[in-house]
């Protein structure tokens, strides 16, 4: 063939995929995505241009010039790309395009069909590994196919149970591959192969045929895993992360969606795929060529090559394999699987039963006496809500208020109105949502106890504890001594508290004794009264924008990173959705958003952090990396506070500042990791009861002077906080102090319990269980229907299933961690900036690549104390007594 009609045939090549490039832009992204060349650069500034141009348009439509010449550009750089990746230079790679013969028009028609067969093409991008292959909104170290997550505040269902699935799945997976076509990996969002997902266009049609060709294209990857797995790193391990990878950003947006923008059509689409999304997890966690692999890499003579967090990562998989029931057979291994499968869906169906049972109290209240007390913030939120319920005119003056068991509507009632009716009316509403009719979640309670202690059995433990307790930094016999500890030093101190609240009522002309929607009312009179402090007063010096800047602040002076706004660059779910990049030097280190607002119509309570990435070697950073990087970590932090009321910025409690600092911790332990091993950066890989050491410790800088008055600004003035009242805040921050204790300890008491003790079905039942550990855990008995059980998500529908100790646990660690900060002298910058480098370069940087009192130690220099956090609390003259 002359030169002439090589150039032709090239040219022919290239228009057809550069057509195609422009109708498919993300087959292209998907496709190279795993090449590792000098045109990288190239790659990303056209990706990122092509990535603009398709979110325009869901339909492919005619190519403009400069549309059509980036597709060109795409699809040349792809190609070379690919060459390249098969071991071709550059110049070779060129040449083979130019000389590509008198068939280039087939080959080019051939490559595009390739591409859109997806797992082929990771097939060929991953080669050089010997094989290919393939984790925080709900709790749990499992992981393989783990999605590590910060607490309570996590969606269970972001969470997917290791286990397996036999080899019928494999068929199964391949007719649904062919049932939803290959065409959904470049026309659905929830697929698309970004950093940061495109929150905007994911709907919940998008769910079920994404997540099954998703599942689909998994087990074909995982029968390739089993078949040629090697016990070596490379061959092994990386394999396995890009597997699990994929599937963890994957059903994290599902998750993620679910917590903060849930509807009908959502959640029917998380019940239609949730059983084939816990499938893969059971396949993966009893795979025995996976398991065995595992077992040679540790036994073999690679395992003295491997670096400590490799083998910290190795351990791990070992334990989780283990207890994710790989050692089952037959009978046995199919009646985990159906309790794993079940327990999915019980977890699911009580979290939707609580927010609909909290969604369903709605009180409109027309007379202003009916709601003297509450303050004008509650006020105004009440009309806000009364306004978007149909009432239009409400204001705060003259009402409407709706009123809503959403905690930033109901706690100003319980602190604040002086109708003692609507109190009472709220707090029954409240202590038994979820517990009757058709949202009642008794019998899911009793079902879960029962399957969790059947699992614990089939795995050869004593009960559901004792299983929860092996991935995790204490025993059995320690959690429940640290919680013996904390009760007998918090216990008369909240005796104290009640007996001084009852004093109080009582002189205030309150004759009676305080009930139990009496409590919060009067002890809020008794702070104001004792501390001359109200909330309300505080709010106007706590606005979302200063509180920003001062959380920031502190970050740069104990972390050295800057934080810098980058609102509009990515999709974002919600208009209110801030996003950030935090910034070392001139190059990006992480990446988070912030939702800060509570929505009671579509959006859970409570406040969480969870991964949309973490940082890997294995995967290319966005675009703006300093080159070479790896992928840098994305979170999002949710929380639910006040929103801007009538024009007003949020203006916070005190109480939603230190929950946004605790969050923010959080997102700095997955952020500032400086490890390069997926499964175990960040957040990854460190045990339960030691991922609150951030997030808690964080906390502590809310009093920190300094910290303090970077953000304490009247919003309107700008006047900072009177210095009478920030000595009356540090002042009331041990304020019923042991009552806060005490009610942290009965929480922890009584999972522990329902997970070691309690029999269901034997005629007592969960409430009776709850009564008889409160006559050791409360001062005040509770209400005899309470029913709080029903509406304690930690437990049935997230992470911390006999393990909400955590929080104490690891309070006890982060107290003693702001201990160093104390010694070193609060007072003295230089010794706090040197302490906090250290904190980062320990705690924050080495996330799970080693044991979590290994870490502890290196920053502390010992084993850690109770000491501070009695102190903190006011509680160590108790605890020596």
């Amino acid at each position: 063939m002359g030169g002439t009609q090589r150039v032709l045939s090239a040219a022919a090549i290239v228009c057809i995929i550069a057509l195609h490039a422009h109708a498919r832009p993300m087959v292209y992204m998907r496709w190279a995505r795993g090449c590792d060349t000098q045109l990288w650069p190239t790659y990303d500034v056209l990706r990122q241009q092509l990535s603009s141009s398709s979110s325009r348009s869901k339909t492919p439509a005619s190519p403009s010039v400069p549309d059509l010449v980036a597709s060109t550009y795409l699809a040349v750089t792809a190609w070379l790309m690919y060459l390249c990746s098969q071991g071709s230079d550059l110049e070779e790679a060129v040449q083979q395009l130019m000389y590509s013969g008198s068939n280039g028009t087939q080959a080019a028609a051939n490559l595009t069909s390739r591409q859109s067969q997806g797992t082929a093409v990771q097939e060929d991008s991953t080669s050089d590994t010997a094989s290919h292959a393939g984790s925080l909104a709900a709790p749990g170290a499992s992981s393989v196919v783990k999605t590590v997550a910060a607490g309570p505040h996590i969606p269970s269902f972001g969470n997917i149970s290791r286990g397996m699935a036999d080899s019928a799945q494999a068929t199964k997976a391949a007719a649904v591959e062919a049932d939803v076509g290959t065409d959904v990996f470049t026309t659905n969002p929830l697929l698309a192969d970004v950093v940061f997902p495109l929150y905007d266009q994911v709907t919940a049609e998008h769910v079920v045929p994404g997540m099954r060709a998703l599942l689909a294209q998994l087990h074909k990857e995982i029968d390739g895993l089993e078949a040629s797995v090697e016990p070596t790193w490379h061959g092994l391990v990386e394999p396995l992360e890009k597997l699990t990878d994929r599937h963890q950003r994957t059903w994290g947006i599902v998750s993620h969606l679910k917590g903060v923008k849930d509807s009908d059509a959502l959640r029917k689409a998380v019940e239609e795929v949730q059983p084939e999304n816990v499938a893969l997890g059971l396949r993966l966690s009893q795979s025995k060529p996976l398991y065995q692999a595992f077992k040679a890499l540790k036994d073999g003579p690679v395992w003295e090559t491997l670096n400590e967090a490799q083998q910290r990562v190795v351990d791990i998989e070992l334990r989780d394999f283990v207890l994710g029931g790989v050692a089952l057979e037959g009978e046995q291994k199919e009646r985990y699987n159906a309790i794993q499968q079940e327990l999915a869906q019980l977890s699911t169906k009580f979290s939707n039963n609580v927010l609909d049972a909290t969604k369903a109290y709605k009180k409109v209240i027309t007379d202003p006496a009916e709601v003297d007390g509450l303050p004008p913030t509650a006020l105004g939120l009440a009309a806000q809500q009364a306004r978007s319920e149909g009432h239009e005119g409400a204001t705060a003056e003259k009402g409407p208020w709706l009123l809503t068991l959403d905690f930033p509507s109901y706690y100003p009632v319980m602190t604040h109105c002086k109708n003692r009716a609507l109190r009472e009316e709220m707090y029954r509403a409240y202590i038994t949502r979820a517990s009757a009719g058709d949202l009642d979640n008794t019998p899911i309670i009793e079902k879960i106890l029962q399957l969790r202690q059947e699992k614990a059995e089939l795995l050869g433990f004593k009960s559901f504890a004792e299983l929860s307790m092996a991935s995790k930094m204490a025993t059995f016999d320690k959690a429940e001594d640290l919680l013996e500890e904390l009760r007998s030093s918090s216990y008369s101190a909240a005796q104290t508290d009640l007996d001084d609240v009852k004093q109080f009522a009582g002189s205030r002309g309150f004759t009676e004794d305080p009930l139990w929607w009496d409590v919060a009312f009067w002890a809020e009179r008794l702070r104001e009264d004792k501390y001359d402090l109200k909330d309300e007063e505080l709010r106007p010096y706590f606005a979302l924008p200063e509180v920003l800047g001062g959380l920031f602040k502190v970050a740069k002076r104990l972390f050295d990173v800057d934080i810098v706004p980058a609102d509009g660059e990515v999709p974002v779910w919600h208009p209110d959705v801030r996003f950030f990049k935090v910034m070392q030097g001139a190059a990006p280190r992480a990446y988070f958003y912030l939702d800060p607002y509570s929505r009671p119509a579509e959006k859970r309570g409570g406040a969480w952090m969870a991964e949309v990435v973490g940082r890997s070697r294995l995967f290319i950073a966005a675009p703006g990396a300093a080159p070479g990087s790896p992928r840098l970590p994305v979170a999002h932090m949710v929380c639910n506070q006040s929103p801007p009321v009538d024009g007003q910025p949020s203006l916070m409690t005190f109480r939603e500042v230190e929950t946004l600092f605790h969050e923010f911790g959080h997102a700095l332990q997955h952020m500032l990791t400086t490890v390069n091993e997926g499964l175990v950066a960040g957040i990854r890989g460190v045990e339960w009861d030691a991922v609150e050491l951030p997030s808690q410790f964080m906390e502590n800088w809310c009093y920190d002077r300094p910290t303090l008055y970077s953000f304490a600004k009247h919003y309107q003035t700008g006047e900072p906080l009177p210095e009478d009242m920030f000595k009356r805040l540090k002042e009331a921050k041990t304020f019923r102090s042991g009552t806060m204790m005490l009610r942290q300890v009965h929480f922890s008491t009584i999972d522990l319990e329902l997970h070691s003790r309690f029999t269901p079905g034997s005629g007592e039942s969960v409430f009776d269980r709850d009564a008889q550990v409160a006559k050791k855990t409360q001062v005040m008995q509770p209400f005899p229907e309470d029913r709080f059980l029903c509406s304690f998500s930690h437990i049935f529908a997230g992470g911390y299933s006999a393990g909400y100790y955590s929080y104490k646990w690891a309070e006890v660690l982060s107290a003693d961690a702001f201990g160093a900060f104390e010694e070193a002298g609060l007072d003295n910058d230089d010794a706090v900036v040197t302490t906090g480098r250290r904190f980062r370069d320990t705690v924050l940087a080495l996330g799970g690549s080693k044991a979590p009192e290994k870490v502890f130690e290196m920053f502390r220099g010992r084993q850690p104390s109770t000491e501070p956090l009695l102190r903190h609390n006011g509680l160590l003259a108790a605890a020596t007594a």
